[in-house]
């Protein structure tokens, strides 16, 4: 195990470790509130996608997404007392049509001098958390909720390419192709999530999140913090969010992360 993820098992463990505060039990009452989101993520997606004739077409979507197309993420909580539960939904759709590219590689390789490609590259992206939490910390100003559950990605990537140029040393079964590379990820988590009031009647506040988790991947971890003010109705939230997937070895995606800005409405009752 790698040490950032031992620091971020040791936060996790730490946390869990915290008695439930005397002064300020959890309410004994169904409390709700559900989240609508914002969000303009960057993707960076490294993936081959199989030739005509064997080696991979490798391309690096961070260098190539550009053009959101639909986006949606919100997320749903229950509690009572210090037992409870959340799911949260992200869905993304991304695309690009590029001429004279060459951040695409054959076979590992850079495309050679003088070669380049025409890129029609689609992606989409489906992320769903589900989880139970357990009340650590009760006060109020500063509630702590510790949990565990589970994450499934869902992503299907297209890539339709044509080299042109100084093609000489690309073979000629890769020259054009039309590919789809899809994964769907299944892993256990576990984190925490709060947040810190402060100022005079305690209206403002920053939440944070932390999880991380592994199954069908080899590791991933997601983060969250930001500012918020809270209104009589709910309260309204803007936020960093980054999500990273690391695959496990032998897979067509090496690896997947989503970082970006949010703002969300969360409604409380």
């Amino acid at each position: 195990m790698n040490k950032p993820t031992l620091a971020v098992a040791a936060a996790v463990c730490a946390c869990a470790a915290m008695p439930i505060t005397a002064s300020a039990q959890a309410s004994d009452n169904w409390q709700f509130s559900a989240s609508l989101y914002l969000y303009l993520p960057t993707i960076d997606a490294t993936t081959n996608f199989p030739a005509n004739g064997g080696g991979n077409v490798g391309v690096d979507g961070s260098n190539i997404l550009d053009n959101l197309r639909t986006v949606f993420m919100g997320s749903f909580e229950a509690r009572k007392g210090v037992w409870g539960g959340f799911t949260d939904v992200m869905f993304v759709d991304l695309g690009k049509s590029k001429s004279g590219s060459r951040e695409i590689r054959i076979g590992g390789n850079d495309l050679p001098v003088g070669a380049s490609a025409n890129l029609d590259y689609d992606f989409k992206g489906t992320v769903w958390t589900l989880a139970g939490t357990y009340r650590a910390v009760s006060d109020p100003r500063q509630p702590l909720d510790v949990f565990a559950g589970a994450r499934m990605l869902n992503v299907k990537q297209t890539l339709n390419w044509q080299f042109g140029g100084n093609v000489g040393s690309i073979p000629l079964a890769s020259r054009a192709g039309n590919r789809e590379v899809t994964v769907q990820n299944w892993d256990a988590i576990v984190g925490v999530k709060g947040r810190w009031s402060f100022g005079a009647e305690r209206k403002w506040f920053v939440p944070y999140y932390l999880d991380m988790g592994t199954g069908d991947s080899s590791f991933t971890w997601q983060a969250m913090t930001g500012i918020g003010y809270s209104f009589g109705w709910g309260d309204v939230v803007g936020s960093w969010r980054y999500l990273d997937y690391q695959m496990k070895s032998g897979n067509l995606v090496d690896s997947i992360n989503f970082n970006g800005p949010a703002v969300s409405a969360v409604f409380h009752w």
